[in-house]
Protein backbone atom coordinates (compact mmCIF):
# COMPACT_ATOMS: atom_id res chain seq x y z
CA UNK A 1 0.00 0.00 0.00
CA UNK A 2 1.54 3.52 -1.32
CA UNK A 3 1.66 6.16 1.22
CA UNK A 4 -1.26 8.24 -0.69
CA UNK A 5 -3.69 4.72 -0.17
CA UNK A 6 -2.26 4.68 3.55
CA UNK A 7 -3.31 8.46 4.21
CA UNK A 8 -6.31 8.00 2.45
CA UNK A 9 -7.29 4.79 3.98
CA UNK A 10 -6.74 7.03 7.48
CA UNK A 11 -8.88 9.68 6.74
CA UNK A 12 -11.78 7.62 5.77
CA UNK A 13 -10.98 5.53 9.18
CA UNK A 14 -11.31 8.60 11.10
CA UNK A 15 -14.08 9.85 9.84
CA UNK A 16 -15.93 6.21 10.05
CA UNK A 17 -15.25 6.59 14.13
CA UNK A 18 -16.33 9.84 14.31
CA UNK A 19 -19.53 9.18 12.44
CA UNK A 20 -20.17 6.13 14.58
CA UNK A 21 -19.44 7.95 17.97
CA UNK A 22 -22.09 10.47 17.23
CA UNK A 23 -24.75 8.24 14.98
CA UNK A 24 -24.85 5.52 17.40
CA UNK A 25 -26.25 1.79 15.88
CA UNK A 26 -29.01 0.36 15.52
CA UNK A 27 -29.73 -3.01 14.04
CA UNK A 28 -33.45 -2.66 13.69
CA UNK A 29 -34.93 0.69 11.77
CA UNK A 30 -36.99 3.12 13.74
CA UNK A 31 -37.66 6.64 13.26
CA UNK A 32 -34.97 9.72 13.71
CA UNK A 33 -36.12 12.86 15.51
CA UNK A 34 -37.09 14.03 12.06
CA UNK A 35 -39.38 11.45 11.10
CA UNK A 36 -37.13 9.40 8.99
CA UNK A 37 -36.63 5.40 8.51
CA UNK A 38 -33.49 4.89 10.28
CA UNK A 39 -31.12 2.24 10.32
CA UNK A 40 -27.13 1.06 11.63
CA UNK A 41 -25.50 4.62 11.86
CA UNK A 42 -28.00 7.28 10.16
CA UNK A 43 -28.54 5.18 7.12
CA UNK A 44 -31.70 6.10 5.75
CA UNK A 45 -31.76 5.49 1.95
CA UNK A 46 -34.70 3.05 1.40
CA UNK A 47 -34.88 1.75 5.14
CA UNK A 48 -38.58 0.51 5.94
CA UNK A 49 -39.62 0.30 9.53
CA UNK A 50 -38.75 -3.75 10.22
CA UNK A 51 -35.72 -3.90 8.20
CA UNK A 52 -32.48 -5.47 10.19
CA UNK A 53 -29.30 -5.09 9.55
CA UNK A 54 -26.01 -7.02 11.32
CA UNK A 55 -23.21 -5.70 12.12
CA UNK A 56 -20.94 -6.67 9.07
CA UNK A 57 -24.07 -4.67 6.80
CA UNK A 58 -23.61 -1.42 9.40
CA UNK A 59 -19.80 -1.48 8.84
CA UNK A 60 -20.28 -1.80 5.08
CA UNK A 61 -22.57 0.86 4.53
CA UNK A 62 -21.34 3.43 7.00
CA UNK A 63 -18.04 3.08 5.96
CA UNK A 64 -19.49 3.32 1.67
CA UNK A 65 -21.68 6.78 3.10
CA UNK A 66 -18.39 7.75 4.43
CA UNK A 67 -16.47 7.37 1.06
CA UNK A 68 -19.29 9.24 -0.69
CA UNK A 69 -19.65 12.06 1.81
CA UNK A 70 -15.66 12.49 1.62
CA UNK A 71 -15.97 12.57 -1.97
CA UNK A 72 -18.46 15.66 -1.93
CA UNK A 73 -16.20 17.25 0.50
CA UNK A 74 -12.89 16.66 -2.24
CA UNK A 75 -15.20 17.57 -4.91
CA UNK A 76 -16.76 20.85 -3.55
CA UNK A 77 -13.19 22.96 -3.35
CA UNK A 78 -10.14 23.38 -5.90
CA UNK A 79 -7.57 23.02 -3.36
CA UNK A 80 -6.60 20.33 -0.90
CA UNK A 81 -8.28 20.27 2.34
CA UNK A 82 -6.47 19.23 5.93
CA UNK A 83 -6.92 16.02 6.39
CA UNK A 84 -9.19 17.24 9.99
CA UNK A 85 -10.94 19.11 7.63
CA UNK A 86 -11.81 16.46 5.33
CA UNK A 87 -12.70 13.94 8.51
CA UNK A 88 -15.14 16.76 10.24
CA UNK A 89 -16.73 18.05 6.85
CA UNK A 90 -17.24 14.22 5.92
CA UNK A 91 -18.81 13.67 9.00
CA UNK A 92 -20.98 16.80 8.71
CA UNK A 93 -22.38 15.70 4.84
CA UNK A 94 -23.14 12.25 6.06
CA UNK A 95 -25.38 13.40 8.55
CA UNK A 96 -27.24 16.99 7.18
CA UNK A 97 -26.79 15.52 3.36
CA UNK A 98 -24.75 16.86 -0.09
CA UNK A 99 -27.41 19.05 -0.71
CA UNK A 100 -27.42 20.79 2.73
CA UNK A 101 -23.71 21.18 2.56
CA UNK A 102 -23.65 22.51 -0.92
CA UNK A 103 -25.79 25.52 -0.48
CA UNK A 104 -24.37 26.34 2.62
CA UNK A 105 -22.09 29.59 3.98
CA UNK A 106 -20.12 27.10 5.43
CA UNK A 107 -18.92 25.90 2.09
CA UNK A 108 -18.88 29.45 0.24
CA UNK A 109 -16.39 30.60 3.47
CA UNK A 110 -14.42 27.01 2.36
CA UNK A 111 -14.27 28.00 -1.11
CA UNK A 112 -13.22 31.28 -0.76
CA UNK A 113 -9.76 29.89 1.43
CA UNK A 114 -11.44 31.16 4.78
CA UNK A 115 -11.12 27.66 6.58
CA UNK A 116 -11.63 28.61 10.32
CA UNK A 117 -14.14 30.42 9.13
CA UNK A 118 -15.71 27.69 7.33
CA UNK A 119 -15.09 25.22 10.64
CA UNK A 120 -16.47 27.57 13.19
CA UNK A 121 -20.27 27.51 10.64
CA UNK A 122 -20.67 23.72 12.23
CA UNK A 123 -21.61 24.97 15.42
CA UNK A 124 -24.93 26.75 13.33
CA UNK A 125 -26.15 22.92 12.42
CA UNK A 126 -27.73 22.20 15.59
CA UNK A 127 -31.32 21.97 14.60
CA UNK A 128 -33.41 18.65 12.94
CA UNK A 129 -37.33 19.55 12.13
CA UNK A 130 -36.96 22.57 13.91
CA UNK A 131 -35.65 22.05 17.06
CA UNK A 132 -32.30 22.76 18.98
CA UNK A 133 -30.79 18.93 19.68
CA UNK A 134 -28.56 19.05 22.39
CA UNK A 135 -26.59 15.71 20.64
CA UNK A 136 -26.59 17.66 17.80
CA UNK A 137 -24.96 20.50 19.59
CA UNK A 138 -22.06 18.57 21.32
CA UNK A 139 -21.36 16.61 17.49
CA UNK A 140 -21.16 20.15 16.05
CA UNK A 141 -18.97 20.95 18.31
CA UNK A 142 -16.64 18.44 18.41
CA UNK A 143 -16.77 18.43 14.42
CA UNK A 144 -15.28 21.96 15.03
CA UNK A 145 -12.26 20.85 17.42
CA UNK A 146 -11.21 18.67 14.36
CA UNK A 147 -11.80 20.43 11.65
CA UNK A 148 -9.78 23.36 13.31
CA UNK A 149 -7.29 21.13 14.38
CA UNK A 150 -4.61 21.62 11.14
CA UNK A 151 -5.23 25.08 11.32
CA UNK A 152 -3.22 25.60 14.73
Amino acid sequence: MDLKTKVGAGVIAAAVGLVAAWEGRSLVAYVDPVGIPTICEGYTHGVRLGDVATPAQCDALTKQEVVKALAVVDRSVSQTLPDGIRVALASFVYNVGPGAYGGSTLLRKLRAGDMAGACNQLPRWVYAGGKKLRGLERRREAERQICLSDLQ
